[in-house]
Formats: C-alpha cells, sequence, structure tokens
C-alpha cells in the first residue's frame, strides 16, 4: 500500500508532536515529508533525526551554521516562506496546526496545490470561512477535514446520515477551571487560575480561551462554515467529563454522538488516515468505569463569548475576524502581564466587545479585505487595552 506523504506545519506544538507520534507508530503508512515550527529548533531537530523529511523550516529565521551538519540533508526553508513552501511541497495531506492568522495562508495555500487539509487552526475558518470553503468546494469531497477533537467528533457522526437532514449541533465543552465560579470571581481570576484546566494539557492560548469559553466560541463559527448549519443550530453543551466530543441531532430526534478518552491523537489520526480507522496505542474508553455523564447550558452571563459569537455569526463579513483578533490581542497581554501588574480576565471580554462595536461591521471578501480587518482589530484592542492600563 502506497504511504500517505505528509506535511506538518507547526510540528513542534502539541498537535504537531502527537501528529508526529502517531505517523511513527504507523510508519507503514504515513511518510513525513516535510515540518515547520515557529522557534522550537532543538525540538524540530530530533524531528527531522526521526523522520528525514525532504524539506524542514523554521518561521523565527536562525542562521544556516547553526543547523547540524547531519541535518543538511534536507532542504531548510527560514521566515514565513517555510509555511508556504510546506504547504505546497510534494505531499498528499498538509497537516495546518499552527497558530493564529498564518494558518489561513496556509490552508488557501495547500488547496490551491491540490493537497488534502487536516485543519488544526482555528483562524483560518474563524476569519476566511467562505474563503476556505469555497477552496475546499472547488478541490472536491473531503479536501478540508477537522483535527479538533469536537468537530472531528461532529464529523465522524455525519458518516452516518446518509443524506438526511440536520436538525442541530451538539458542541460539547468541558467547561474549564471557571465552570462553578460566579462571574465576578471569573472576571477577576488570575493568569494561574485560568491556566489550571481540569481535563486537557495544551498550549497557553488555548488554555486560557478555554477558560474563557472563547475557544468554544470561535469553535461555534468553525461548525457553521464546516456543516453549512445556521447559528441557531449550534448548541453549545457543558460537559465536564470530556467523554462525548459531540454530536448531531437528526430531524427524527435521534442524536448520534461521538464518545472516546480525552485523547487528541484519535481526531489527529483519523483525519490522517480517513476514511479509514487505525489504532492509536491510546487507552479506550471504558464504559462500566464511568461514573457518570453530566450536562449543562452555558451561562452567556457569566461566558458572554457565547453569546458574543453567535452575534458574529448572525453579523457576517468581518465580524468573526474581528473576533479572533480582539480576543488573541487580550490573551497575549495577560500571558505578557507581570505579577505586580496582573490584568484579571475579565478585560478580556471587556476587550472584544468594545472593538466588535467600533470596527465588527468591516467587510471580509477578499483575503486582503480580511488581513485589513484583523490588524485594524488588533490595533483597536491593543488601544483600548492602554487606556485600561495594561
Amino acid at each position: 500500500m502506497k504511504k500517505r506523504r505528509l506535511a506538518i506545519l507547526g510540528s513542534t506544538g502539541s498537535i504537531g508532536t502527537q501528529a508526529c507520534e502517531v505517523a511513527q507508530l504507523h510508519a507503514d503508512r504515513f511518510e513525513v515529508v516535510a515540518l515547520t515550527a515557529y522557534a522550537s529548533k532543538e525540538k524540530l531537530f530530533e524531528q527531522v533525526r526521526l523522520f528525514r523529511p525532504q524539506l524542514a523550516g523554521l518561521v523565527k529565521p536562525i542562521p544556516m551554521e547553526e543547523i547540524p551538519e547531519d541535518l543538511r540533508f534536507c532542504e531548510w526553508v527560514f521566515g514565513p516562506e517555510a509555511l508556504t513552501l510546506a504547504a505546497q511541497c510534494d505531499c498528499d495531506d498538509v497537516l495546518v496546526s499552527v497558530v493564529g492568522m498564518v494558518g489561513l495562508s496556509s490552508v488557501l495555500t495547500a488547496l490551491k496545490h491540490h493537497k488534502r487539509v487536516l485543519l488544526a487552526n482555528k483562524e483560518a475558518l474563524v476569519a476566511g470561512g467562505h474563503l476556505v470553503m469555497e477552496a475546499a468546494a472547488r478541490e472536491g469531497e473531503n479536501f478540508l477535514l477537522p483535527v479538533d477533537s469536537e468537530h472531528s467528533a461532529i464529523f465522524q457522526c455525519l458518516q452516518g446520515a446518509a443524506g438526511n437532514p440536520v436538525k442541530s449541533i451538539a458542541l460539547t465543552c468541558s467547561g474549564g477551571p471557571f465552570r462553578t465560579w460566579e462571574k465576578e470571581a471569573i472576571r477577576a481570576a488570575t493568569r494561574a487560575q485560568a491556566l489550571k484546566h481540569p481535563n486537557w494539557v495544551m498550549g497557553q492560548k488555548i488554555t486560557i480561551d478555554s477558560a474563557t469559553l472563547f475557544n468554544k466560541a470561535l469553535e461555534m463559527i468553525e461548525a457553521k462554515w464546516l456543516f453549512n448549519v445556521e447559528p441557531d443550530q449550534i448548541n453549545v453543551i457543558v460537559h465536564p467529563q470530556s467523554v462525548i466530543h459531540s454530536g448531531v441531532e437528526f430531524e427524527d430526534g435521534a442524536l448520534i454522538a461521538q464518545l472516546g478518552t480525552p485523547d487528541m491523537k484519535l481526531p489527529i489520526l483519523y483525519a490522517m488516515s480517513y476514511p479509514e480507522r487505525l489504532p492509536t496505542g491510546g487507552d479506550r474508553l471504558d464504559l462500566f468505569k464511568l461514573a457518570g455523564l453530566t450536562f449543562e447550558r452555558p451561562d452567556e452571563e457569566r461566558f458572554p463569548s457565547v453569546r458574543l459569537s453567535r452575534e458574529c455569526m448572525l453579523a457576517g463579513g468581518a465580524a468573526g475576524c474581528v473576533l479572533n483578533a480582539a480576543n488573541e490581542v487580550a490573551v497575549g497581554r495577560l500571558l505578557s502581564s507581570s505579577e505586580s501588574a496582573m490584568m484579571p480576565v475579565g478585560h478580556i471580554f471587556d476587550t472584544v466587545e468594545e472593538v466588535l462595536q467600533h470596527v465588527g461591521h468591516l467587510p471580509a471578501n477578499t483575503l486582503e479585505e480580511v488581513f485589513e480587518a484583523d490588524r485594524l482589530a488588533r490595533a483597536a484592542a491593543a488601544e483600548y487595552l492602554s487606556k485600561v492600563g495594561f
């Protein structure tokens, strides 16, 4: 059987690292031909030694002299073009697991060069959903496969739809560390408190987003584009045990859900091997060990991120792009704030709402308009945070 050739953008991050692990586990099925990282050069060096790709790149440039002699067998690329070149290299699939707006360009480049995209970047659909979906549709069915656990779960459930229309999407979330906190306590929470996720080990940015439910707000917009549903068809369900990863309700009332252990290797490998299923090597779900499954409605007073997401979907244009950019700036400011002048979590909500009011109406008909909306939103967010002392 011919191996699928895989390019991994963001190979040293959480998703990229696990993709490398399952590619190594199934070395008879996958060949890693390109690896890129932002700045984690030592970790990337280890991966290049292991997989011996045709191309490797660092977005944050370093002198070629810093590349070890034994790793100069492949083509090395530095700067933002590392992502562009990897996305169009001689491969079958491109796993886009980079963080930020660079993911949008990477996805569009890969699709333009007829590569199947395994999507683990939220910004691509949140900021430029119509551009991405149009590009994917031109390539054919299943040229864009979700890697996020929730969207992968929905996609898996839809495999049994047999053409039946979807009534609604059940988009689950753990609720994060602030699930039971009062509104004012959430607003006053610190960085350290927001980084204590109860179920998942992730990067700092996505962990903060999970605490504020902005991660779910972004996923709501992603679901709208991926599954062609309206905002009122997307139901966010707080499910603290993280066993049901999401589901689909059909017109007859049947709800098909996908269950599994909280292990990202399953959705990563499912996208890599689709339409086949290969073992991840991880723990399997033991239903007899489940103490119970609980479900709650998200409180939009305590977590306005859910309401803001719905408003953005209804507004259209660049509203999703603006929400994402403002949140990214605010989270960055929280992560970089000093212990003596710690920014409270509540300023993330305030920043996003303020920026949406000022620039949320911008158009997003072209890639240039999307990037301009992103630029203006970031500037507005930075200005607002400076005004309030952060």
